[in-house]
């Protein structure tokens, strides 16, 4: 009996098996039939004619008659029968709307053109981005609703990300700042949000030319519309990052909006922002940032520090770095550090010979203005050797000629007198070396007569 039961089991799993293997078969069967039918629809013979009639039409630029044919095809066949069938369908409609007079017509006529670049996204998705942008390009040419604008190239912009057309992000910008102007239902943060998000786009895109063109146009127009006024950036970052001082993002934002702002970086959120960026991802150009900000402070010794920070990057360009020294010998004349002076204008005049012209202009004035202790002569022989680079200078930079000019005339004034130089066993001619602090060179002795 035992035996009989399982006999009867494997006869009716064996059954299953065969009536699952045909169904299998039919579902096949039925599914190709589908497919093959599928391309032009239920009626794919009328489908076939249509296309044909209008494509005639069409490629002879007889639109007046491809028109109705299209019109035809479209209802009988689906997406799927031609992606030329909705391409040729656009340029029809465009047609159609630059005749168009009644308002109520051509609002559905760019209906249309707008369906067809949706059904040309979700029936070829390989096409999918470039459909979007051209219902993008179409949006712009015939649409003219800011509102409408704004919300429906947001959605592009969403779904396209960097591969969007960098005009639709221009357009969608300026869409948000009318909006904004005309008190509609946009904020300022919501469009500093729109810029941000299309500056990142951009740089995450390809860097062409034409690209690299929309993108000043972008920020052009941003900072022209005075939407991202400094008062308004503030009001915007500052309870954001008391909520989230260490946010990594949150920071580089703040920088780079205050950084960008016209007269916003003389606070304290600013200040702050730099130093954690710098503290997390410490850099040249953080550096020099620090220093601008504690320099304007008035705070020299942390704004020196961050510059000698900023110069001793091993990968900063050579001729940056000497512009950083040459800022910095000039920042540390002007806070009477004579030596750091002297020292950096030294290293830049060694680093790119077209500085030296400024650097020796600048080791000039160092000397000029050091205070050097001492005699009578050790005194004022610091003015040879200010002379000394003054010279130098105006053979290096002959524009610097004038104001080098007039230092010597200025300088000379207080050479030694001959007599007095005489009674230090200094005569004119005489080889003679400067000590002043740290500072020293070998120069000629030179004495009024």
């Amino acid at each position: 009996m035992s035996k009989i039961n399982n006999n009867v089991k494997k006869q009716v799993i064996t059954m299953k098996k065969y009536l699952l293997a045909i169904f299998a078969l039919l579902v096949s069967v039925s599914g190709a039939k589908v497919s093959a039918q599928g391309k032009y629809g239920a009626d794919s013979a009328e489908c076939i004619k249509y296309l044909s009639y209008y494509q005639g039409y069409y490629k002879q630029k007889n639109y007046d008659d491809a028109l109705p044919n299209w019109r035809k095809a479209f209802k009988l066949c689906p997406p799927t029968a031609s992606q030329n069938m909705l391409l040729n369908g656009m340029s029809l409609m465009v047609k159609e709307i630059n005749k168009s007079t009644d308002p109520t017509v051509r609002a559905a006529r760019v209906d249309t053109i707008l369906m067809l670049n949706d059904l040309r996204a979700e029936y070829y998705p390989n096409n999918a981005v470039k459909a979007r942008n051209q219902k993008g390009r179409y949006i712009i040419q015939f649409i003219k609703d800011n509102q409408v604008l704004y919300d429906d190239l947001n959605e592009i912009i969403e779904l396209n990300k960097e591969d969007v057309e960098p005009s639709i992000l221009l357009v969608n910008l300026n869409a948000a700042i009318e909006l904004f102007k005309d008190g509609q239902k946009v904020t300022a943060e919501d469009v500093i949000n729109t810029y941000q998000n299309a500056i990142a786009l951009m740089e995450a895109g390809e860097q062409t030319e034409e690209n690299l063109s929309t993108k000043s146009d972008i920020e052009g127009l941003f900072i022209t519309s005075n939407v991202a006024s400094c008062e308004n950036l503030l009001a915007l970052f500052a309870p954001r990052y008391e909520a989230a001082p260490d946010d990594l993002d949150l920071i580089k934002n703040i920088v780079k909006m205050l950084g960008s702002t016209e007269g916003c970086q003389n606070n304290e959120l600013f200040l702050e922002a730099v130093t954690k960026m710098h503290k997390a991802e410490p850099s040249a150009s953080s550096a020099y940032y620090l220093y601008k900000l504690h320099a304007a402070n008035s705070e020299a010794d942390t704004a020196v520090k961050y510059l000698e920070e900023a110069i001793a990057y091993p990968d900063l360009e050579t001729s940056t770095k000497a512009d950083y020294m040459l800022e910095l010998a000039t920042y540390a004349l002007k806070n009477s550090m004579y030596a750091k002076a002297y020292s950096n204008a030294n290293g830049a005049a060694d680093l790119n010979p077209s500085a030296k012209g400024k650097a020796y202009y600048l080791i000039g004035t160092v000397w000029g203005s050091a205070n050097c202790g001492g005699n009578e002569i050790e005194q004022r022989a610091k003015y040879w050797v200010a002379v000394d680079y003054l010279q130098r200078a105006k053979n290096a930079d002959e524009t610097l000629t004038e104001d080098c000019n007039k230092l010597i005339s200025a300088y000379s004034v207080y050479y030694p007198q001959r007599a007095t130089a005489f009674m230090y066993d200094v005569l004119d001619g005489q080889s003679y070396t400067v000590h002043c602090g740290s500072m020293s060179a070998t120069t000629t002795v030179r004495t009024q007569k």
